[in-house]
């Protein structure tokens, strides 16, 4: 006879036993349900939730969810590829115990990020959360590469009481303003003091560029960890504002003229506990591994964008001279350059130095983003790939020779243009897999078709509240 402590597929030795301490905890401190998390090929985020009393059940045989998910536009239509979204099948969520948080601005409920499983206990070949993780182990087997990651949040703060679908401000400061801080400082103040309960280590929190926007920069982690981080980063945004009355948007363009809301990709890569992005004999203290990560990654993102801004709207948030980072430049601390170089302070930069990757935003989802950016980088060091001349400025401004000397050109326009790049990138589809790779395509490509006919207004309102 089978019992709830026998090893099962999915889970991990311990888990069930484990799962009951937490679950006995939980409810004495007065959690009643654990929200069960993944993201979607979609960037949305989606949940199923358990008692307390059955976090050990899920820790053991997972819950039920269908594949189906993994072809879900952000509309919630449904497309379909050759393995992927019919009613057939169903998938067990298995809870991470090591990620299990109370969520602090959602009394009464804690958190967990999932792995998806098949029924006879093979990892599911859609998930994005399993892929990520191959991607690092690969990186780790082949080539001794670890690697720190961070996402920034950004997002647009409106009234919940505006009317229907519209954004109003909730702040009526100018950029990085004091005046929007003040306004807002309640809602922030919370916001802090959630984090802080929760475990997530905040760099900075300020006012940003567009209306009533915020950002928010977190501590680095190992790439999984990060990813999750910045799911429970957003699901604490969203539950705090909501407390205070307010509405968030993390859409790429809450309106359709203007700086939109991104979620740049901070890494760096590590061998044998040393930053290879600092004390080097290459360009800006790089070390040749590292600038090979840098090229290979600068190297596919046209292809990258289909993943890192997959939206329509995010083609309204990806134009020139807006610090999104739409030519295929790089350079030191250059914000208009979509691969910029951080070495950080002086003193620091052995612990500091990073890559930002600017054309990303939270329509991403993040394990796909941040998986699919380490295979392009790690398919620059394979083959010893060398930076091209740095850019200074903004890019925009190059005259066409010189632009094409530096390997400088516009990143798509256009979500299809950025699906046309992927469908012909081998590495990327190669890292993803068919099943993972046939669904990015099938879902952007339901996307675009999802807004056909649309101007720029009806776009941004069509995504405004669904990521």
């Amino acid at each position: 006879m089978t019992t709830l402590a026998d090893p099962v597929p999915g889970g991990r030795p311990g888990d069930v036993e484990r799962a009951t301490a937490l679950g006995g905890e939980l409810a004495a401190a007065g959690v009643h349900g654990v929200v069960l998390a993944y993201v979607d090929t979609a960037g949305i985020g989606r949940v199923k939730a358990v008692p307390t009393g059955k976090l050990a059940s899920a820790a053991a045989w997972g819950v039920g969810m269908s594949p189906v998910f993994d072809t879900f536009l952000a509309n919630d239509a449904i497309v379909t590829t050759e393995a992927l979204g019919s009613p057939d099948g169903d998938l067990r969520l298995y809870p991470d115990l090591d990620r299990l948080v109370v969520l602090a601005g959602q009394p009464g409920w804690a958190w967990a990020p999932v792995d998806r499983v098949t029924q006879d206990g093979d990892r599911h070949p859609g998930c994005s959360r399993t892929f990520l993780r191959h991607v690092v182990a690969d990186a780790a087997r082949v080539h001794g590469l670890a690697f720190r990651a961070a996402v920034e949040i950004e997002w647009a703060v409106g009234l919940d009481a505006a009317p229907a679908g519209e954004f109003v401000p909730a702040a009526t400061g100018p950029a990085y303003g004091a005046t929007r801080q003040v306004e807002l400082s309640e809602y922030t103040a919370d916001l802090l003091a959630g984090c802080a309960a929760q475990g997530v280590d905040v760099e900075q929190i300020h006012p940003e560029y567009a209306p009533g926007q915020f950002e928010i920069s977190v501590g680095a982690l190992d790439p999984v960890a990060a990813a999750d981080r910045s799911v429970l980063v957003r699901q604490t945004v969203r539950a705090v504002a909501r407390r205070h009355g307010l509405r968030v948007s993390f859409s790429p363009a809450v309106v359709a003229k203007g700086v939109g809301n991104g979620g740049h990709l901070h890494l760096s890569a590590w061998r044998d506990g040393v930053n290879l992005h600092a004390g080097g004999d290459r360009r800006h203290g790089m070390t040749a591994d590292a600038e090979a990560f840098a090229a290979g990654v600068l190297a596919r993102l046209p292809a990258l964008t289909a993943v890192t801004a997959p939206s329509p709207a995010s083609a309204l948030r990806l134009r020139p001279s807006q610090w999104a980072g739409v030519f295929t430049a790089w350079g030191l601390e250059t914000r208009e350059c979509a691969v910029r170089l951080v070495r950080g302070t002086a003193g620091r930069r052995a612990e500091q130095a990073n890559l930002e990757v600017k054309p990303v935003d939270l329509a991403a989802n993040p394990y796909l983003a941040l998986g699919c950016v380490i295979a392009a980088g790690l398919d620059g060091v394979a083959s010893g790939a060398v930076l091209p001349e740095e850019s200074t400025g903004d890019p925009v401004r190059l005259g066409a020779g010189e632009a094409a000397a530096r390997g400088v050109r516009r990143l798509p326009s256009s979500l299809a243009a950025a699906v046309a790049e992927f469908r012909a990138d081998e590495v990327l589809r190669a890292a993803l897999g068919p099943v993972l790779a046939d669904a990015v395509t099938a879902v952007r490509q339901g996307e675009i078709d999802a807004v056909d006919g649309l101007d720029d207004d009806q776009v941004a309102a069509a995504y405004r509240w669904v990521y």
